[in-house]
């Protein structure tokens, strides 16, 4: 019986390491998957002051188109590209830290877009399969946008 004893213990160690194994790569294949081409639409979002009442001409809801490209780092940040056009052509990328949590990755992120361009901006969002969505601050600036997936149409993008 004691002869046995190490060998089931090592044979124990093996397989539940081999199950902790598989239940690191069930739970890694549940993660959503976030990086890829999106595209939407992105407004900005002025409050009104103290006393004025709320209008809907305010908020630019109704957007202007937005590019995105994520990709994941070596780091376990992700980093996303925005690209558009606001009067200008505009080309930004925005290192994002991001966590899963249930089956959704919270991202938050800072970039100086330099003063030209508003100065230090805040993105904080959240990504599932299908939709991107996310909210901006800056010194003088709060917006938001949001994003779908970028469909695939015979070949060409859309």
């Amino acid at each position: 019986m004691r002869r046995s004893t190490p060998a089931f213990g090592v044979a124990l160690a093996v397989i539940m390491g081999l199950g902790m194994a598989s239940f690191g790569r069930s739970a890694q294949s549940q993660r959503p998957r976030v990086t890829g081409e999106w595209v939407g639409t992105w407004g900005i979002f002025a409050p009104p002051k103290a006393g004025e009442p709320q209008s809907p001409s305010r908020d630019s809801g109704a957007g202007l188109r937005l590019d995105c490209k994520v990709t994941e780092r070596r780091d376990g940040a992700w980093q996303a590209t925005f690209e558009g056009e606001c009067g200008r052509p505009y080309k930004y990328t925005v290192k994002m830290q991001g966590r899963q949590s249930g089956d959704v990755v919270m991202f938050q992120g800072t970039a100086d877009l330099g003063e030209k361009d508003g100065g230090v901006y805040d993105w904080i969002g959240r990504a599932n399969e299908e939709e991107f969505i996310g909210f901006y601050t800056s010194q003088k600036h709060t917006g938001h946008f949001r994003l779908a997936r970028r469909q695939q149409i015979s070949g060409s993008t859309q």
